[in-house]
């Protein structure tokens, strides 16, 4: 047999297996469609990451290969995308402009089988979600270098909004251009926070060139797809938006360069048996007072605090809020009761959420 004909009959194979994974699909989609209206009947929210989670777990403690688990995420993404479209079109929030960070994390979470909407600012994002024009908003909470983002804290400390899910987003970035080499680049354009996260790496290879900040990775590449001699430092993502060259790409100075985002909606997740919290508060200004009335608490209840800052109160002045992220969920028996200890000893306590503990 020649090798026309054996390719013929691989192909053959190929497509009886994408038509029972057609029928599979729809299959699926059939059940995903039955469960939407119990989940009416209950008021349960389309969008469960506490399942999404089990299933990509499942997924990857079965696949055999050769696809790589990372593949067989993104297809399940995809699949669980569509699927929830069928149930309920979801409307997501985002920093933007498209190819930002955070409508790359969207992206990775929601897929793209659900509306993603750019916005301007952050207090845009909440007031989306807050009104119901969107069903849900991602927000960047910190980054592994560049720390906290400080106005997302002030917005989640007076919003109603809960946190519904945590995403953590490698960030590599790329030096984008419509120029085929570094000596052609005069002007590198990006967001601050950007320049920061490569500043080694720009010192020593575009030395001559001048920095141009801008709003956003994504808006540096959108000027340097119409300017003549610019690059960009953004995401592969906006690259390909753009249709960038990539002159070079992980340019970060840190290959542990991640951030970390928030779902934020008007739902509480239920527990996971893997979940964190986050909460908000603030204790009577006197000597001992951090240490009595939080850190001893958390030391009876044996909970694993992985998150302590503090941030001016904005109301009152040298008042400050303590942002606390810990390991459990509220409806957990010991939670509670440390809740409970905290709020006695609290002026104010706020919890923004309990949710799965997302993958670092």
């Amino acid at each position: 047999m020649g090798s026309s004909q054996n390719l013929n009959k691989l192909r053959k194979e190929i497509d009886n297996i994408d038509k029972k994974l057609l029928e599979l699909l729809n299959e699926r989609g059939s059940v995903a469609l039955n469960i939407s209206e119990l989940k009416r009947e209950n008021s349960y929210s389309v969008y469960d990451p506490v399942r999404e989670k089990e299933i990509e777990k499942k997924l990857a403690r079965l696949n055999n290969g050769p696809l790589t688990g990372e593949s067989v995420l993104s297809v399940y993404r995809e699949i669980i995308s569509a699927c929830r479209k069928l149930q309920e079109p979801l409307k997501i929030a985002y920093l933007g402009p498209r190819g930002s960070f955070s409508h790359q994390a969207s992206f990775r979470e929601f897929g793209g089988s659900n509306e993603l909407i750019p916005l301007g600012s952050f207090d845009e994002v909440f007031q989306e979600v807050e009104t119901g024009r969107a069903n849900y908003g991602v927000i960047p909470i910190e980054n592994s270098v560049e720390g906290s983002v400080g106005a997302v804290l002030d917005l989640l400390s007076h919003s109603n909004l809960v946190i519904t899910n945590e995403i953590f987003e490698k960030i590599h970035h790329f030096l984008l251009s419509n120029s085929k080499s570094l000596k052609d680049i005069k002007v590198v354009a990006s967001h601050p926070q950007a320049f920061a996260q490569c500043k080694g790496w720009l010192g020593k290879n575009l030395g001559h060139a001048e920095l141009a900040e801008v709003a956003s990775t994504a808006e540096a590449a959108r000027l340097a797809s119409r300017k003549k001699g610019y690059a960009a430092v953004a995401g592969k993502y906006a690259g390909e938006i753009y249709k960038l060259n990539v002159l070079k790409k992980n340019i970060e100075d840190s290959s542990q360069n991640t951030t970390r985002f928030f779902v934020i909606g008007n739902t509480s997740t239920q527990p996971s048996g893997n979940d964190r919290t986050s909460i908000v508060f603030s204790l009577k200004d006197k000597p001992g007072a951090l240490q009595k009335s939080f850190f001893q608490p958390f030391a009876l209840e044996s909970v694993n605090l992985s998150k302590i800052e503090s941030r001016p109160s904005k109301e009152r002045p040298w008042e400050y809020l303590f942002f606390v992220d810990f390991e459990g969920h509220t409806e957990d028996a010991n939670i509670k009761r440390l809740l409970s200890k905290v709020r006695k000893n609290s002026v104010y306590l706020k919890i923004l959420g309990s949710y799965p503990a997302g993958k670092q």
